[in-house]
C-alpha cells in the first residue's frame, strides 16, 4: 500500500514538473520560437482554435516567424488575434503570409522573462509541496485506522520528504538553467 502511495505522489510530483516545463515554452527568450504563439487562438467557423491548427508556423531565424494559413480568409483574423494577443511583436501581413518580426530583448524584457520564469517555478513548487501535504495525510489516515504502525507512518514520511525534496531541487536546478538562458546575450 505505502509502494503504491510513494509511486502516485512520485508520478503526481513529475507531473508539476513537466507543467512547469511546458509553461516555460511559453516564455521568450533570445531566441523566437513557434511556443510563444501557443496560447494565440483564433475563431475558426464558430470555434476557438490554435494557429497551428489552421495553418504552418515556421521560424525563419532567430527574431522572425512565419506564419502561413491555409485558408486566406483567415490572414486578417490571425493578424487581429496575434495583436491583441501582445507577444512582443507586430504582425506583418503581406496578403499570403503573416511575418512576425521579433527585435532583440532588452535587459528589461529579458528580468521580465526571469520573473515569470520564478513565478512559474514558485507554482510548481507549491503543487510539489501539496502533493506532499496529500500523501502525508493518507499516511496519517492509514495510521489513524490503525492500516499501519507508528513507525511506518513515521518512516513513510520520512520517505514522502525524501521524494519532495528531490523534485524541489530539480526545480531549482531547471531554475537556474533556464535563468542563465534567459539572461545570456
Amino acid at each position: 500500500m505505502l509502494n503504491e502511495l510513494f509511486n502516485e505522489c512520485e508520478t503526481k510530483m513529475k507531473s508539476s514538473v513537466n507543467h512547469m516545463l511546458r509553461d516555460f515554452k511559453t516564455l521568450r527568450t533570445g531566441k523566437v520560437t513557434t511556443s510563444v504563439l501557443d496560447n494565440v487562438k483564433i475563431d475558426y467557423y464558430g470555434t476557438l482554435t490554435a494557429l497551428d491548427q489552421v495553418g504552418s508556423i515556421l521560424v525563419a531565424d532567430a527574431t522572425t516567424i512565419i506564419i502561413n494559413p491555409w485558408e486566406k480568409n483567415l490572414l486578417n483574423i490571425i493578424d487581429s488575434a496575434i495583436s491583441k494577443a501582445n507577444i512582443g511583436a507586430t504582425p506583418n501581413n503581406d496578403g499570403s503570409q503573416i511575418k512576425l518580426f521579433f527585435p532583440a530583448m532588452t535587459v528589461e524584457q529579458r528580468q521580465e522573462s526571469v520573473k515569470q520564469m520564478k513565478g512559474m517555478g514558485e507554482h510548481a513548487k507549491v503543487a510539489v509541496r501539496n502533493d506532499r501535504k496529500n500523501a502525508n495525510d493518507k499516511i496519517k489516515k492509514s495510521e489513524k485506522d490503525k492500516e499501519i504502525t507508528a513507525d511506518e507512518s513515521k518512516s513513510a514520511q520520512d520517505n514522502i520528504q525524501k521524494i519532495t525534496d528531490k523534485y524541489i531541487s530539480e526545480i531549482d536546478s531547471i531554475l537556474k538553467t533556464k535563468e542563465a538562458e534567459i539572461l545570456k546575450v
